[in-house]
Order: structure tokens, then sequence, then C-alpha cells
């Protein structure tokens, strides 16, 4: 059986995504605290690392299949302080340097390496269309992503076919943006974020996963994908849908002068959206099981 090895595989898209590969694969999962991730099920390996070296689990790249690097300090977990961002950037940076150091070391180098990225890599950019070839935006998520990107480069030279998922916001009922969006529509005080009329690169997770092994697996997929839904909406129109979802109104908007005071900086992750699409994705012939967003939470919360 073929060996994938995942960091940040007890996330919240690792570790979903480490339990469907584990049905075809000998998965391996990377986790600075072996002890508190959990069982992610038969088939899947915990195993200890540093975050910043290949020291105990480097010898595993030999003869793998694939490493998939998700690991990295969550972007909305706190507030961006000079502290808070010095983490986020070395986080992925020494994770990056840890695959790298095991892929450099392996005897038989891993067929493919799938590096995490995100569409903040693009900026704001208003209502235009954003597909693979669009430059990087200025602000702190842009240069972070390019610099995330730019640090696992060198496995190309090492012969190693390395895939970009530039990733949307992913929602699923049990984590991530979603529950924390929700919540206000469930107290009947929910609405668009901001003006409403930014766009809101959303995808369902099981099209993340389905969309990550789909290019894990495809020996012609190489270079970046943007991983988002091919239909787009705008704040305004995703707030409608949630309430719709949720049997609740979505009239009640957060202004965005509030949220720079609540979050900082870091608000313009939800006041500066991005239209993109996933057009190398779907040229590929990768499909999508909830294209639209009436779909997706329609079946987040029927489930």
């Amino acid at each position: 059986m073929q060996r994938v090895i995942i960091t940040g595989g007890t996330g919240f898209i690792g570790a979903p995504l480490a339990r469907q590969l584990a049905a075809k694969y000998e998965v391996v999962v990377l986790s600075r605290n072996p002890a508190a991730a959990g069982s992610l099920g038969n088939g899947v390996q915990v195993v200890a690392w540093d975050g910043r070296t290949a020291q105990g689990w480097g010898h595993l790249a030999s003869g793998a299949f694939a490493i998939i690097n998700l690991a990295g300090e969550n972007l909305s977990a706190g507030r961006w302080t000079a502290a808070r961002k010095a983490a986020i950037v070395n986080s992925r940076q020494q994770a990056a340097q840890a695959v790298l150091e095991a892929i450099s070391q392996a005897e038989v180098k891993p067929a493919v390496l799938v590096q995490s990225s995100a569409v903040g890599y693009y900026g704001p950019r208003g209502d235009e269309k954003i597909n693979e070839n669009e430059k990087p935006g200025s602000t702190f998520e842009a240069t972070t992503c390019v610099a995330w990107e730019k640090a696992t480069e060198a496995a190309e030279a090492l012969g190693v076919r390395r895939v970009i998922i530039r990733t949307g916001v992913v929602i699923e009922k049990r984590g991530g943006a979603l529950a924390r969006m929700a919540l206000p529509f469930q107290l009947f005080i929910g609405g668009p974020v901001g003006s409403g009329k930014q766009y809101f690169p959303w995808i369902h997770l099981a099209d993340e996963i389905n969309a990550i092994q789909f290019l894990l697996e495809d020996p012609q997929a190489r270079g970046v994908f943007n991983l988002s839904a091919p239909n787009p909406v705008t704040m305004g129109e995703f707030a409608t849908a949630l309430g719709k979802a949720l049997g609740r109104p979505a009239f009640i908007p957060a202004p965005g002068f509030a949220l720079r005071l609540l979050f900082g900086e870091m608000a313009g992750i939800l006041l500066n959206g991005q239209r993109v699409i996933p057009s190398r994705l779907q040229k590929q012939g990768f499909r999508f099981q909830y294209s639209t967003v009436d779909a997706a939470l329609s079946a987040i919360y029927q489930t």
C-alpha cells in the first residue's frame, strides 16, 4: 500500500482528509502532540514531529507516494499582533523546511508534494474574476501566501511533482468559519459582514478533500490550482443563503468599522473579498459535488 504523509493532518481539513485517504493509502499524520491528536481511524498512524525538522519521521518520505503539507498557524485564530504575524510566517516556513529536508534525504523521492496556500494570495480585487494566472496582492495574508508557496519550490528541482492549492473559505457545520458565522443567525441577529458587496470565495469541505485527492492522483496535475466553488457569491448573497438554510432572517449587518475595532488588520479577511474562479481545476476535469452555495448550505444543515 502506498504511503501518504500529511503535515497539519489533525486540523479542520487535514483530519477528514486523512480518514478519506486511509481507505486507499497508508496514511501518516505528523503531529507536535500525538497524545492529544486522538484517533483518526483505522489506517492512520500519528507520528511525532517538532514542526521544524525531519527528525523522527524523515525516513518515511523515502518511497512514499506523496507528502501533503497543510501545516501552519491558523490565520484567523487571533488578532494579528507583531508576535502573531511572526508565528504565522515562521510556522509555515519551518514546516516547509522540514518537508524539503525529508525529500532531499529520501533515497526514493516522493512522487508528489501538495503544498497548501490560500486565495488570500490575490489580495482584495473587487468584482474582478480571478484565475490562477493573477499576480499576488500586497496585504499581509498575500505576502504570507507568496512565501508559503515559495518555501517548497526546491522540491521541483529534486524531481517531485508539486501541486499548490489556493483554498477559499472552507465551509462545514462542525468547525471553521461557518460555525462562527452561523451563531448570530441562530440568535436572530445575523446578516452580511461589512458592505455585503465583497465576494466570498467559499468551498464545501467535501469538495476541498475530493479536490486534494483528485490532484494528488492525477499525474498531469502540477502548479497552482484555486480550490473554491465555481459559483462565487457576494457576502450579502452568502448571508441570505445562510439565513435561508437556518430558517433565520439575514438583515442585521456586521459593520466594517466594528470588525476592524474588534479584529484589527485580520478583519480584512472578511471585508476584502475575492471573486475566485477554479479555472484550472475544472479544466483538469474535477467535478464539484456542491457548486452552488444554496446546495452546499442545504446539505450542511440537513445533516
